[in-house]
This record gives structure tokens, C-alpha cells and sequence, in this order.
């Protein structure tokens, strides 16, 4: 009884209320790390609150994580995207217990391939959360595998706006549903999420202002909307048949994501390293490059006034003492 290796894994042999033998891997090279784990487990058997860790599919695992996100997180949406990414490369019918942190760093390398770093991060981070939750939940005894794995090192850039040419090739090599999204987005400012999960009980048409829903606060803001938005709002509101403002018309149901489509829209317009996401910091590039400030309770309105200005001064004169400062602010 004690600790061993196999391979290049330390394990602990031990036995428990019932002097039944348990042999448990401690996911690590480490000795410190299966010494500290056989020490825990020890002193959770003398106090007689040992429990074996139960067996459970990374699948099964998803699901119940799932069912904890729908509950406690406003992001589950994209929770459950990275849990379909991180079943399809671990496998579903893979133990969770079997997960080592030596698979970590094969599934960054792998994901990396395909996606950014910082999502790679984003997907590790949940993982991590997943993993900790497991513990929680006596799923598994272990130290969690994603506890040592370093993460891509992330590069903040300047962040990519349209300019108006290009703003122009997106919105005409778009799709006819996807037009009225992209101009409501440049004139709002909106994330997607808060997009895709506007209804028509947040928008107030005679005072052309919009109610929005914080995901990652739970607190509401006030959004005023320009001639450009209430534009969109009203060609929307003539086909009116849904809760949602932006629905899939064959399907009758929100929108969840339209990377797929906006990608396509950006080749077409032979438009590189932009995102939807692009759309926001388009917005608020373009209202301080016009001297407004982007804390303003007004800025939406202002665009309209500012939009031409600003579109000439962000190419040229953007840096200049009034804008240049009111850029660092933000």
C-alpha cells in the first residue's frame, strides 16, 4: 500500500471502510501530487466519508453539466457548443476518470489547428470548471487533470474594423436575412447573443429604444436606436410572427449562430479577419473617431449624425488630440 508509478503516472493503492483494496491514478507525473492525493484519501477513509469515484461517461458527464449550466448560466448556448467540441475529441463513451492531463495538451495542439487560441482557452477553461464541479460532485477523487495545463499565451491587437467599402461588400454579398442583422448590428452595437435573443416585448418602437438583458451581468441597459436600426426593427415587425425579432423563417425559431453564414458572406466579399464581433467594435470605433463618447447614454442617435464624419476621420485624422484621447478612454 502506498504510491507507485506506472509509466510515467503516479498512482495510490489504499483500502477503504471496508478494507476493500482501491488502486487510483493521480493523473500525474508528479510524486507530490499522488502523495497529497493518498494523503487525502486516507484521512477521508479514517473519518469514514470515503467514497470510490463513480464511473461515468464523458457523454453522461456533458449532459449533467449541461443540465447544471441551462440552470445557474446565461452563456449555456455557447457552453453547449464547446461540450460537443470537447465529447467529439475525448469520446463519449470515454470515463471521465480515464481523462489525463497528458490529453490536455494533445487536444490543444490538436483544436489548434482548426481555431484561435483564446478559444482553445475558452474551451480548456470550461473544461477545467467541468472537471472542478466533478469533484464537487464526488464523480471523481482526483486532482483535476486540467490543473497544470498551460494555456496559449493571448495577444491583444488592435481590434479589426470595417470600413465603409467593406461595410458595403459584406452587407450585398450577405443573404437577404442576414442583411438587415449585419446593418442592425453596426448601428447598435449589440453582441450577437443579445441580438439572436432580442423579443419585440424589449423594444419600445414610439420611443425607439431597446431593453437589453445583460447575459453576463443580469442587469438591463437602455440602448437608443438610430433611424438606420428602427429601420431593420420595422421591416421585421411587417412579418411579424414570432416572439423573437430575428428568427429562421423555415424553422420559426431564434437564432443561435450564424458564424457559418457570415463567414461565407465575408469570403464572398473577399473581406479577411473579421467576426461578427467585428460589427461591435465597428460601432464604437466610429463614434469616437467622431468625438462622441462611448459612454454617452445618446451614442446610437448620434451615429446617424456623426456616421459620415466619423468614416473619414477613422481613415485618416483618428489619432487626433480630441479623438486620440477619447480612443484611450475606451
Amino acid at each position: 500500500m502506498g504510491i507507485y508509478k506506472r509509466g510515467k503516472i503516479w498512482w495510490v493503492d489504499y483500502r477503504d471502510q471496508q478494507h476493500q483494496r482501491v488502486q487510483e491514478s493521480s493523473y500525474s507525473s508528479n510524486r507530490r501530487d499522488a502523495q497529497d492525493l493518498l494523503n487525502v484519501r486516507q484521512s477521508a477513509v479514517t473519518r469514514g466519508v470515503f467514497r470510490r469515484p463513480v464511473k461515468i461517461t464523458f457523454a453522461d458527464y456533458g449532459k449533467k453539466y449541461m443540465e447544471y449550466a441551462k440552470a445557474n448560466k446565461r452563456s449555456w448556448l455557447r457552453d453547449e457548443q464547446m461540450v460537443k467540441h470537447l465529447e467529439e475529441f475525448f469520446g463519449a463513451e470515454r470515463q471521465l476518470t480515464e481523462i489525463r492531463p497528458a490529453d490536455m495538451e494533445s487536444y490543444k495542439l490538436e483544436r489548434r489547428t482548426k481555431v484561435t487560441g483564446s478559444t482553445v482557452n475558452r474551451e480548456l477553461a470550461l473544461l477545467k470548471h467541468m472537471f472542478n464541479l466533478a469533484i464537487d460532485w464526488d464523480h471523481i477523487q482526483a486532482v483535476n487533470p486540467v490543473r497544470r495545463v498551460k494555456f496559449f499565451r493571448e495577444v491583444t491587437l488592435n481590434p479589426r474594423v470595417l470600413s465603409l467599402e467593406e461595410e458595403k461588400n459584406l452587407i450585398r454579398n450577405a443573404p437577404p436575412y442576414m442583411q438587415g442583422l449585419i446593418v442592425f448590428g453596426l448601428h447598435t452595437g449589440l453582441r450577437s447573443g443579445e441580438i439572436f435573443a432580442l423579443r419585440w416585448s424589449d423594444v419600445d418602437m414610439e420611443k425607439s429604444i431597446l431593453t437589453i438583458l445583460a447575459q453576463k451581468t443580469g442587469k438591463t441597459r437602455v440602448v437608443p436606436l438610430n433611424t438606420r436600426g428602427m429601420k431593420v426593427l420595422r421591416a421585421w415587425e411587417m412579418n411579424r410572427k414570432n416572439d423573437f425579432v430575428f428568427y429562421n423563417h423555415e424553422t420559426g425559431r431564434r437564432f443561435v449562430d450564424l458564424k457559418a453564414g457570415f463567414a461565407i458572406a465575408c469570403k464572398k466579399a473577399q473581406i479577411e479577419g473579421v467576426s461578427w464581433h467585428t460589427l461591435r467594435h465597428t460601432f464604437a470605433s466610429r463614434l469616437v473617431a467622431g468625438g462622441v463618447d462611448g459612454d454617452s447614454a445618446a451614442i446610437a442617435r448620434t451615429f446617424d449624425n456623426c456616421c459620415n464624419h466619423a468614416l473619414h476621420a477613422h481613415k485618416s485624422h483618428v489619432e487626433n488630440s480630441r479623438g486620440g484621447e477619447t480612443r484611450r478612454k475606451l
